[in-house]
Formats: C-alpha cells, structure tokens, sequence
C-alpha cells in the first residue's frame, strides 16, 4: 500500500485554487491516473492543452500538485502531491473559505452526478464482468446521528485499501472505479425532533 496523503484543505489559496471547476477535475484525474502531462489532462476533462498548463500551475502554486521528472525534456508531466482532500465541513458559510469550500462540495456532487450518468448511457456497450460487478444502490435508513457518522467511517475504512492514489498491489484488469456514496437526514425541518420528546397520541 502506496503512503495516503489525504489533506483537510484550509489554506486560502488551495480553496481558491480548488474552487475551479477545471482545476478540480484536473486534480481529481491526477489523483487518480499517478502522472499526466497537460495534454492528458487537457484530453480527459475537455478542455485545451494551454488552458490545462494554466491550471496546472495554478494548482502547483496551491501546493496541491508539481512538476514530475520528464525523461525527453518535451512535455512536462505532473502529478498530485494529495492522495485524497476535504474540505472544513463548518466553515463559515459567509466567509471567503466557507464560500469556496461549499463551492467545492457542489463541484464534486456534479462529477458524481456526470460519472453516474456517463456509466448509465454507456453501461449497455461495456464488457460483460463490468455490467455484471457495477452497483447502483439506494437505501432508506433510520439513524441517530452517532450511527450515521460510525457507518460512514464503517464504510470509508472498508473502501480505504483499494483507493487508486495509493493502492500498489492491484491485479492485472483492475481499472479506475467511481464509488461514491452520501448520507444525510431526509428531513427539511430546520431542526431535528427532539429524540427524546414523548410521541404524539
């Protein structure tokens, strides 16, 4: 197993950096493919070699990705210098980091969204093992919140050995997955019944 550096993102100018939608899918794909150039980069989120080069280093400034040794001097290759990020789940909403990373978190909601999609229209012309192993699962449960945090840390050490950035020991035909997985109260409430207020009659 590869070293996890897997960053709670605070600094200002990685929240302003990562805010982009560009530049978090740039890093997004870097994190997961090890090593690209701009030019790979720019073919895998739609955008152009030149613009990429620009967000490269953008990021690089950020601390969040850096060059990568080139072996012809040609192009230059990049790679992350994160395995994985958060962003402070309570920032304040009104300040400029609260703002950025509420930003981020819709980024990152709209490439689960896109992925889900993607798979969805080209799932009928994909190989028989894959059609066969993927999941689409919905589930209605009833928590607290303490059960809902433990089955999410539940989840997140079970998925941890096989993320891309840092697993070494994947066998020959492993690709690049999309897992991703939300809990939340369903409720629209602004606040929560009290658990241990008497029912209605």
């Amino acid at each position: 197993m590869g070293r996890e550096a897997r960053r709670t993102l605070t600094e200002p100018d990685a929240l302003r950096a990562l805010a982009h939608p560009v530049r978090y899918e740039v890093l997004n794909y870097l994190i997961a493919e090890g090593v690209a150039t701009a030019s790979q980069c720019a073919r895998a989120v739609g955008d152009t070699p030149s613009n990429c080069s620009y967000h490269l280093r953008a990021l690089a400034k950020a601390g969040l990705v850096a060059p990568d040794g080139s072996a012809d001097g040609r192009e230059r290759p990049w790679r992350a210098l994160v395995t994985g990020f958060d962003v402070p789940p309570d920032a304040d909403p009104e300040s400029p980091a609260g703002k950025q990373a509420a930003l981020i978190a819709a980024l990152a909601v709209q490439r689960d969204q896109r992925l889900v999609r993607g798979w969805m229209e080209r799932r009928d012309r994909a190989p028989a093992q894959w059609r066969d192993a993927d999941h689409y699962g919905l589930y209605t449960l009833r928590l607290t919140p303490d059960e809902l945090r433990e089955l999410g840390d539940r989840i997140d050490a079970l998925v941890r050995p096989y993320i891309a950035a840092t697993r070494d020991d994947a066998p020959a035909g492993a690709e690049a997955v999309h897992l991703g997985f939300h809990g939340f109260p369903i409720s629209t409430d602004e606040e929560a019944p009290d658990a241990t207020a008497p029912a209605a009659p």
